[in-house]
């Protein structure tokens, strides 16, 4: 999030969250962390989150993974029904790291994991994010 203490106004949080979210790619994001450094100055730790979770987000939509649930003990990825992904890619995560990654259903992948802080739940979906990427389906 934007702490308040960051961006006051709450009318203008409210706006950039919308343009946080409706960012149509990475540069668009870019150029709205560069404008709200000169706004607001250096990004703290909780903006700096929220850009990396929009990035990600930009990354897993074009491989059909229409939604991200992650927590303290893991979580899920839930795809579309025809995700843009290698089924190879998904199949050598599951055989590589049993204990980690199982399909729960033909449209869920299920992450056992401990990740206790933010970061390690954006590391952890960045790097799996890279490995469903690698080989997209053309």
């Amino acid at each position: 999030l934007l702490p308040e203490d960051y961006v006051p106004d709450v009318h203008t949080r409210l706006i950039l969250y919308k343009r946080v979210a409706s960012a149509a790619n990475i540069e668009d994001l870019s150029d709205l962390k560069a404008e709200l450094i000169d706004r607001f100055g250096l990004l703290p730790e909780p903006a700096q989150n929220l850009f990396r979770i929009a990035e990600l987000k930009l990354r897993a939509s074009p491989l059909g993974i229409r939604k991200v649930d992650l927590g303290l003990e893991g979580g899920r990825l839930h795809f579309d029904a025809q995700p843009n992904i290698d089924p190879m890619a998904v199949i050598k995560l599951i055989q590589t790291q049993p204990k980690t990654f199982r399909l729960e259903s033909s449209d869920k992948l299920r992450i056992v994991k401990s990740m206790p802080e933010p970061e390690s739940r954006i590391e952890v979906l960045d790097a799996l994010l890279d490995k469903l990427g690698t080989k997209v389906a053309a």
